[in-house]
């Protein structure tokens, strides 16, 4: 058992998913999220990566409502599987994406496949399912992507799907479930939150998903970098902070998204404050994506341990102290709480023990309060796995899950 399974820990983490389900009770979530009429713009032939089981691959641009309750353009990719279409239609996968940035240039739909991704969909689309992938709001198109909002990354996928749908009447049965990891697994979990309703919506599986991100960076990631220097692994402990800052970073920018006057910059201390800039860039649509950005922190964590040889890893001048009880960020951190409410439809989380972005106790306390909230949710640890391995372990279980709640035809 990994660093994060220390009982004072999860008692840590149960309690603070529980305080921010109590605080998270609104049903304004519902709003807004079923389409009342097509909301299909075009598409386009997809060729900077292929798929071996993937008849073609297209970037589908369509209408969803922003995070300011506008119109607004997004894209997505969408897959086809060289299977003959069911004769009452294709059932459609929904993959929600993890961490990429919040820059134009991270989308999905401008880059190559990530490997982890091409394997389960290679899987999804050999057993005869559609993948519908959508970029989020504001990535590849105007707009910075609001970086973990909840609302917008469900509604990205609602759309989504209503807009090939709609487009293709006759082509597509109905059914659907959504599938992410890491920001996708907490999009996942949001979707199927913002789809309780929806008849046609049959479950979802989340991998490592994004949650109590406050209560990760303030508390339970200081205690596991300090065990893993303790234990002579400061290069993994530097690895593992500076990807933490990285998403600090991308959380505070994407929060612009909705809050153009939030100061984000005063969360970072004077050395890191000018890299975690870099995530917005000089116009929101041109910041570094997550491996640069990492790098660009974890290169600054290594200068400023070679220059200040009597300093411990966590004096690196990172978030200013109780950066969680910025007003803005309090909210932020309760309204975009994955798991505060019942489910409907069966869950599936994944997890790796050793995952050191989202570690094990975090998401055992969220599948936990999920489960005694009513859902049905089917919990897979993944021992030693780290955060990006579990899911791809649990592929084919992963598969399994889907053709149970919506066999391909």
């Amino acid at each position: 058992m990994n660093i994060f399974l220390k009982k004072s820990m999860i008692a840590l983490a149960c309690s603070s998913v529980l305080f921010l389900a109590a605080c998270n009770d609104s049903d304004d979530d519902a709003d807004n999220t079923s389409p009342s009429q097509s909301n299909y713009i075009k598409e386009r032939a997809y060729s900077l990566d292929s798929m071996q089981q993937a008849s073609k691959i297209q970037v589908m641009h369509y209408n969803m409502p922003n995070v300011l309750g506008e119109t607004a353009e997004a894209t997505a990719l969408v897959f086809y599987p060289k299977t003959a279409q069911p004769k009452d239609g294709w059932r459609v996968v929904v993959w929600e994406h993890g961490t990429v940035g919040v820059a134009d240039q991270c989308a999905p739909s401008a880059n190559t496949f990530n490997p982890r991704f091409k394997n389960m969909a290679e899987s999804l689309l050999a057993a005869g399912y559609v993948i519908v992938a959508p970029d989020y709001e504001g990535l590849g198109t105007k707009g910075i992507h609001p970086y973990l909002n909840l609302g917008s990354e469900a509604k990205s996928a609602i759309y989504a799907v209503n807009a090939i749908q709609a487009q293709y009447k006759g082509t597509f049965n109905g059914a659907w479930m959504s599938v992410g990891q890491s920001q996708g697994g907490q999009a996942s979990l949001g979707t199927a939150e913002y789809a309780n309703d929806d008849a046609n919506y049959k479950g979802a599986v989340a991998g490592a998903p994004a949650s109590s991100l406050g209560v990760i960076i303030g508390q339970v990631a200081p205690l596991a970098l300090q065990q893993l220097v303790a234990a002579g692994q400061t290069e993994v402990a530097t690895e593992a902070y500076a990807e933490l800052l990285a998403y600090a970073a991308l959380t505070s920018v994407g929060i612009k998204a909705y809050e153009p006057r939030f100061a984000y910059q005063a969360l970072f201390k004077d050395r890191s404050r000018p890299i975690a800039e870099l995530a917005e860039g000089t116009t929101g649509e041109n910041g570094l994506c997550l491996a640069e950005l990492h790098d660009k922190f974890a290169d600054d964590i290594r200068a400023f341990l070679a220059e200040n040889s009597n300093h411990q890893l966590l004096q690196y001048p990172a978030l200013i102290e109780k950066f969680e009880e910025d007003p803005t960020i309090k909210k932020f951190l309760v309204d975009n709480q994955p798991g505060t409410k019942k489910i409907n439809t069966p869950i599936m989380i994944i997890q790796g023990t050793a995952d050191m972005a989202v570690p094990y106790v975090i998401t055992d306390g969220l599948q936990k309060n999920l489960k005694t909230l009513g859902t049905d949710v089917t919990f897979l640890p993944v021992e030693g796995a780290s955060h990006t391995q579990a899911i791809v372990t649990k592929n084919p279980e992963l598969v399994a899950f889907i053709k149970k709640y919506m066999p391909a035809a």
